[in-house]
Formats: structure tokens, sequence, C-alpha cells
């Protein structure tokens, strides 16, 4: 078996995604948005939580050939896969936020969040840090800066 994942990585991984993805998901709950804080937090942890499994499975098919070199063509190493599905399951349960009423469509901002916070979860699972906290911070910008000076510029055009 491979070495166990490191302890202060973990927490120092997890923690951020709290922080980070936690701000995001603070700003969609204080929005009164279908899906909050909590929703956020669980998809961008559990995002999190199976990047570093993925890395502790590749490690441990690496350590396994190089103690069995007769089993190394029929050990595969699929470092993206499990990445791959969190990114296309999150985008499934994103439509569940999307909703259409006389033709008024809902939900695309908190579903893009939910999608982006586990992309997050991801990036901090990998040990990324500075990415994870840099796309944070940009994503917390679009929400609430940038959204706002495109709505006053729309709704007054003269602006």
């Amino acid at each position: 078996m491979g070495q166990p994942l490191d302890l202060v990585f973990i927490l120092q991984s997890l923690g951020l995604t709290i922080v980070f993805v936690g701000l995001i998901g603070f700003e969609r709950q204080r929005r009164n948005k279908i899906a909050g804080l909590t929703t956020h937090l669980l998809v961008a942890l559990g995002a999190a939580g199976l990047t570093m499994v993925q890395q502790y499975m590749v490690q441990d098919a690496i350590e396994f050939v190089r103690q069995n070199p007769e089993f190394a063509a029929s050990v595969t190493i699929e470092r993206q896969r499990i990445v791959a599905q969190i990114v296309s399951g999150i985008g499934f349960l994103g439509t569940g936020a999307i909703i259409k009423t006389n033709g008024y469509i809902s939900g695309l901002t908190t579903a893009s969040t939910l999608w982006i916070g586990a992309i997050i979860g991801i990036i901090f699972g990998y040990g990324l840090f500075w990415l994870g906290i840099t796309l944070s911070l940009m994503c917390l910008f679009v929400l609430t800066i940038i959204k706002n000076v495109f709505r006053h510029a729309i709704e007054d055009p003269h602006h």
C-alpha cells in the first residue's frame, strides 16, 4: 500500500476548501438562492476528498508496480478518471438548481457556483493552494463586483 496521506496536507486542503468555497456558498445563501453555504461546502469537500483518494490510489499503484514489476503491464494508472467523474457528476447536480417558469430561467449562476466549487475542491485536493485561492477570489469578484457593475449598466443605458 502507498503512504497514507499526511494529516497536515489533509487539514490544509479541506480547511482551505471550507474557507474559500464557504465564501462562495455564503454569497449564494445571502441572496436566498436554492443552493447555499451547506450545499456548496458538501459538494466541494466531497470533491476534495475524492481527489485525495485518487492521488493515494495512483501512489498505491506505482508502489505496487515497484514491488511487483512482473505485473507492470496489467496495472493501469488513470490519474484523471475520478476527477472527470466529479466534474460531470456535479454538472448533473447543477441542473437541479436550474428552474424555468413562464419563460424565465433562474438558477444558472447557482448551478455554475456548484460546479466551480467542486473544481476548487479538486484543486485544493491536489494541493494547488494558490490556484484554489486565486480562483475562489476571482469567483467572488465576478459574483459581487462584476455582476453589480453590469447589472447597473444594463438597467441604466446612460450610465
